[in-house]
């Protein structure tokens, strides 16, 4: 067996054998690490570099790529590479502009080039890994039965499990800390420089804005960084006063001893490279003595080096963790794909509209840090040095938001968004400082927050994914098998546009693929049929790709009804069959008998559909009441698609 792993710059370390790996011997077992980069990377003239011809003559059982959801694959040779902070500022800034953003949409809904065509190295089977999916499965790029989860929740939940079943075993699961989230509102002088956006919200990058590199840099705010810096160690003579007042103390992440022990070794997630070099020379000022005890490195811009070479000086910096301190400086390096166990925190110090950029950096400080047999007589005794781990944020808004969705992301199959949410708060606490007070925020006080502060725009999206709607061939054949069903199908705007007969093509050419996939893997394929299939799959992929296009068009058309119905504490599935059908058929085209049919054929995910009403009804009111309306007085109970949720 055969196995080549690759994965973005850095995500994973070429391993190189010292024998000839041209003479390899494929009847034994070969796995072989790369990076994407290094693997397809040409020399000057436009050809396979030397020592990576031996890869591309290899027949592999199974190519896997890591760090999926950086879609390295889909973009530019410039973009394959580039530096870290550029891609992740790109990709940002388009998430910033809405134009921008639908047409990132769109470039992403492409239908997929078959790898076969930009991928030179033939293989039997495809796995694609990420820790943050969510764009791929929102853009419907992987159907239903290609998707296999486990989650952060569910590693929470088995080590919960196995500790209660097994108690005084060795558990599996228990070196992998817990995650804490801990969001602070800045004062009143801070936000008042830095605020912006639809919400006001506070605005990490305007606030650790900066100029220059090296011994140039500096913060556009400086005065107001130096206040931050006090702040976080409790020494804000503001807040000194209102803990006399209110008796309390505050956790900040360098005051509270109970959190020192976590920011030994930190990572601080800033917006650009001036920043983080901005950082550092205001770290090592006079007046900071507190900062001199931590080694700080500045892991950012060219001169860090490029994937694993920013790697090595952040270890010098830490040793073994026990008798050092350090904090890493980053905007974009060695925030996925990296390992550095001794991190048991991160700052987050940016403004981030992508959830996968939140909780891929996020996770660098989930990695566990645990000693075996530490006494030397017990193989089966593990000491785990870090059994939680902290996300410190300073745009609670922002943060709280980035958690819904990624909460809500985790339990695809879940009706209820605050019980998705509430299953991940119950292994992630969120304690929120107000200015006077830390509380914990429970799952309802999240979405709260989260939607309260999020934008019709982004609300929109929710509408928009993939996720709505089931493609897959089973769907497709009970549409096919029901003559009502075709015939409600074809009433949706645009789908005539397809063609006659597009899902029984659909169906047939992914049958006729997967025929000579299995001959492939038996190796009885001919060069002419190798080509057939990569047309057929490309194909087939492509038509599929336009059915849920058409499918999710139709679904965006339910907000508009939402708007217009006024029948809150009724389920919508109710409101269309019974209350208002003759409204619904003229805001979407489709007839109630229609829509039943098809949701009864599961060719709408119901569970996915309470999720976008559920954030629709709950932005509406919180929208309504910030505009000092109460549109629905009392009211404790929500209709979703098909069910009803009470709200405390």
């Amino acid at each position: 067996m055969s196995v080549l792993l690759s994965g973005k710059s850095g995500a994973v370390q070429s391993r190189k054998s010292d024998a000839d790996p041209t003479q390899i011997d494929e009847s034994k077992p070969v796995v072989y690490f790369g990076s994407f980069q290094d693997m397809l990377g040409k020399d000057r003239l436009g050809n396979i570099k030397p020592r990576n011809e031996w890869l591309h003559a290899v027949n592999w059982d199974l190519v896997v790529f890591d760090e999926y959801h950086f879609g390295a694959w889909r973009e530019s040779a410039k973009e394959l590479f580039e530096g870290e902070e550029e891609a992740l500022e790109r990709e940002e800034k388009l998430l910033e502009d809405a134009n921008k953003l639908t047409e990132r949409v769109a470039e992403l809904q492409e239908p997929l080039e078959a790898e076969t065509e930009f991928l030179p190295i033939t293989t039997r089977a495809y796995l694609y890994l990420s820790g943050t999916p969510f764009k791929a499965l929102a853009t419907g790029e992987f159907i239903e039965e290609q998707i296999f989860n486990w989650t952060y929740t569910d590693e929470q939940r088995a080590k919960a499990e196995f500790a209660a079943n097994h108690p005084g075993q060795w558990n599996p699961y228990g070196s992998l800390p817990q995650m804490r989230l801990l969001t602070y509102q800045m004062p009143d002088e801070l936000l008042s420089i830095a605020s912006a956006g639809e919400f006001d919200e506070f605005d990490l990058n305007e606030f650790f804005a900066a100029t220059g590199t090296g011994a140039d840099a500096e913060f556009k705010h400086k005065d107001e960084v130096q206040t931050w810096l006090n702040i976080i160690r409790g020494q804000h003579a503001a807040h000194a006063v209102d803990n006399l007042r209110t008796g309390t103390r505050p956790p900040f992440p360098y005051s509270d001893m109970r959190l020192l022990p976590y920011l030994q070794h930190s990572f601080w997630f800033l917006p650009n490279v001036a920043a983080c070099h901005a950082m550092a020379k205001l770290l090592a000022e006079r007046q900071n003595t507190f900062w001199h005890e931590y080694n700080v490195v500045v892991s950012a811009g060219t001169s860090a080096g490029i994937g694993l070479e920013a790697l090595p000086p952040v270890r010098a910096a830490i040793g073994s963790g026990f008798d050092t301190k350090s904090i890493t400086l980053s905007c974009g390096k060695l925030t996925t794909g990296v390992t550095v166990k001794q991190w048991s925190s991160i700052l987050m110090l940016r403004n981030l509209k992508s959830p996968e950029t939140y909780f891929q950096a996020a996770f660098r400080v989930q990695s566990p840090w645990a000693l075996k047999n530490p006494n030397g007589d017990n193989p089966n005794e593990e000491e785990v040095l870090k059994p939680v781990c902290f996300v410190f944020d300073f745009a609670p808004t922002r943060a709280l938001r980035q958690l819904s969705e990624y909460g809500i992301g985790l339990s695809p199959n879940e009706p209820n968004p605050e019980n998705a949410v509430r299953d991940l708060v119950s292994f992630l606490p969120v304690l929120a400082y107000d200015g006077a007070n830390m509380t914990q925020i429970d799952a309802g006080g999240i979405l709260d927050i989260a939607m309260a502060g999020t934008s019709a725009t982004l609300l929109a999206r929710k509408w928009e994914s993939a996720l709505l709607v089931n493609v897959d061939n089973d769907t497709l054949r009970r549409i096919m098998d029901n003559e009502e069903a075709m015939k409600a199908v074809e009433r949706i705007e645009g789908w005539r546009a397809l063609g006659d007969n597009i899902i029984e093509t659909i169906i047939n050419k992914s049958e006729k693929v997967k025929e000579l996939k299995g001959k492939a893997k038996s190796g009885d394929i001919s060069e002419k049929e190798k080509k057939e299939l990569s047309a057929e799959e490309k194909e087939f992929k492509s038509k599929r790709k336009l059915v849920q296009e058409k499918l999710v068009k139709f679904a965006t058309r339910i907000p508009a009804f939402m708007y217009l119905t006024d029948f809150r504490e009724n389920t919508l599935q109710d409101v269309i069959t019974k209350l208002e059908p003759d409204l619904f058929l003229s805001v979407t085209g489709l007839t109630v008998a229609d829509f039943h049919l098809l949701v009864r054929l599961k060719v709408f995910n119901t569970e996915h559909m309470n999720q976008a009403v559920f954030a629709f009804r709950r932005y509406e009111d919180a929208s309504l009441s910030y505009s000092g309306i109460d549109s629905h007085s009392g009211l404790t109970r929500y209709g979703l698609y098909d069910t009803v949720v009470e709200v405390v």
